[in-house]
């Protein structure tokens, strides 16, 4: 019975995509965890040896569509892409919502736990930073490459001095930004 493994990165960032990946294993890949306990240097390894061994497949959704269809219309509609170009038997998705989706598993912790989801969860994180870091060049000032979207407290300075850029999620309204800032 194969299972298809699936998770995502970037849903609560201010800027950059959210990615979401689905997996199905081949053969076991040694190392398997939940991507955020990882090293980047060990995501990128993984990567490339799940990419080399498994069918996956990884959908993108920009700060635009994020901010026009909403965050849980996105997850809903990445959900159903990943079924509709993945074959498995089962679909297990990490958290504890499928967003409206049907036919899918939920765990909370999945990617600590099920392989098919940690590698999900290693691939939508490589992706999704590779497309923040590759966007610090475009906007240096924001140093995307170091907080990769998130909200931190360089990333708000960032955002109250040089405003947003078209990689920020405008419906995102953090409470840290100054009341009435940008958002």
């Amino acid at each position: 019975m194969s299972l298809c493994g699936i998770d995502e990165a970037g849903r609560g960032c201010l800027a950059g995509p959210l990615v979401m990946a689905g997996v199905v294993l081949h053969t076991p890949i040694e190392g398997l965890s939940d991507s955020k306990k990882l090293t980047a240097t060990r995501r990128e390894k993984l990567y490339e040896a799940i990419v080399a061994t498994s069918d996956y497949h990884i959908v993108h959704f920009e700060a635009e569509a994020i901010d026009t269809k909403g965050l849980s219309a996105c997850l809903k509609a990445g959900l159903e892409t990943i079924r509709s170009a993945l074959n498995a038997d089962r679909y297990l998705f990490d958290g504890h919502c499928t967003f409206g989706a049907i036919g899918f598993e939920t765990l909370i912790k999945a990617d600590a736990q099920v392989p098919q989801v940690a590698a999900a969860s290693i691939l939508a994180k490589v992706t999704k930073d590779r497309a923040l870091i590759a966007a610090g060049s475009d906007y240096p000032e924001y140093g995307f490459e170091k907080h990769q979207g998130y909200g931190t407290r360089a990333h708000i300075e960032a955002i109250e001095r040089y405003g947003l850029t078209p990689l920020h999620r405008k419906s995102f309204r953090p409470k840290a930004l100054k009341q009435g800032t940008l958002f």
